[in-house]
């Protein structure tokens, strides 16, 4: 099968690239697939982190052809044109944000127009965490041109129907992710840590919370600080603060000040290199996920892949992937107390060795061979699902 792939991919950085490459790993040996993206993902005035390129190891090393500017309607038919020339069966879209509807629906029209292309839409999200007028409209625009959609939590699969009626889907959960290499011990871990972030030691027995990513406020970072001095009434840890902020960072510093406790918070406000995040993740005893709104998280997925339990909120589909007393645990969204009632109780009963038993387990279950089958049977569907 001739498949393209669309979405951003390496040169760029970030999650979503990492997810491409990894399709395009798993896809190719069976299949020719090509990669295309932006040339432009975001104008630079709209884009609020650093950089929008990859700065260390490609993860997955893949070639790329850089096509597709987000806000040139011009450029979006010219590069319908040229995905259209390479004749795919399957063109494949990695969806995420209704900004790129636009140009995502318009590269669809043109590429499977009086074709039997068929085109799939993989959400991340149908409804997006932070809304703006005209989301609805613009995504409603892309689906008309989408025979199928993967959907990688219960919680957007219900969102899409809510947008789209009878879609032809499959539920295929988020694989985790292998790129960043393997766990290694705490200890060796923590000294490679303290040798690279001026100022911060990290005993061998210091109880260490993780809060990784890019810091936006659905993700509930204040939520995490909020529980920090009702856990340090009861026991000492310290927070690892780790990615680069897309909102006021200077909120969060000065609401450490204002709860007294600079001492147990460390920030790492910056992107951190595929190479250098098994450090972080195998430092840390449990990686907190404190969203106020989510559907899935593939920061779940790098935790999974060094055998880190999470302790999560009960929002979108995270309580698919986090097992509630057996991978981590489940709190309500945006109370403190109980985010730092289960942080007490994971440290104060020693679950670290049974939770991180349960998540070699668990982690089983999210294959990207498996994805890559997921999305070949629904090829196969949607080649006799009549076109609307």
């Amino acid at each position: 099968m001739n498949i393209v792939l669309i979405g951003t991919a390496y040169p760029l950085r970030g999650g979503i690239a990492h997810y491409v490459g990894l399709l395009w790993k798993y896809l190719s040996p069976r299949h020719d697939v090509r990669i295309v993206t932006f040339s432009r993902q975001y104008p630079g005035i709209l884009f609020p982190g650093k950089s929008q390129d990859e700065s260390g190891d490609a993860g997955v090393p893949v070639e790329s052809v850089q096509w597709i500017d987000s806000i040139n309607p011009f450029n979006w038919i010219r590069t319908g044109f040229r995905v259209r020339a390479l004749r795919p069966d399957l063109i494949v879209f990695k969806f995420w944000m209704p900004f790129f509807a636009p140009s995502y629906g318009t590269i669809a029209a043109i590429a499977r127009w009086g074709r039997n292309t068929r085109t799939m839409f993989i959400c991340d999200n149908v409804i997006p965490h932070e809304r703006r007028p005209g989301d609805k409209l613009l995504t409603q625009f892309a689906f008309r041109f989408i025979d199928s959609y993967v959907v990688q939590s219960r919680a957007v699969e219900r969102d899409l129907k809510l947008w789209k009626k009878d879609p032809l889907l499959s539920y295929l959960p988020h694989p985790v992710y292998e790129i960043f290499g393997e766990e290694c011990a705490r200890s060796e871990a923590r000294e490679a840590l303290a040798r690279r972030e001026p100022g911060l030691t990290l005993p061998e027995d210091e109880r260490v919370l993780l809060f990784f990513g890019y810091v936006r406020d659905y993700k509930g970072l204040d939520v995490v600080l909020d529980a920090l001095p009702a856990i340090l009434e009861r026991m000492k840890v310290r927070l690892l603060v780790v990615g680069e902020f897309y909102n006021n960072e200077e909120k969060y510093r000065e609401q450490v000040r204002r709860l007294g406790v600079e001492k147990y918070v460390h920030f790492h406000s910056d992107y951190v290199p595929n190479e250098d995040v098994g450090m972080y993740f195998s430092a840390a005893d449990v990686l907190t996920l404190p969203y106020k709104s989510a559907t899935q998280s593939g920061i779940i997925q790098i935790a999974y892949n060094f055998h880190r339990p999470v302790i999560a909120t009960d929002v979108g589909g995270l309580s698919e992937v986090v097992i509630d007393g057996r991978t981590g645990a489940i709190v309500p969204p945006e109370q403190p107390h109980a985010l730092a009632d289960a942080v007490v109780d994971f440290f104060s009963s020693d679950r670290f060795d049974t939770y991180r038993a349960n998540v070699m387990e668990e982690k089983k279950k999210y294959s990207w061979q498996h994805m890559a089958e997921g999305i070949e049977e629904l090829y196969h569907r949607s080649l006799k699902h009549t076109r609307s």
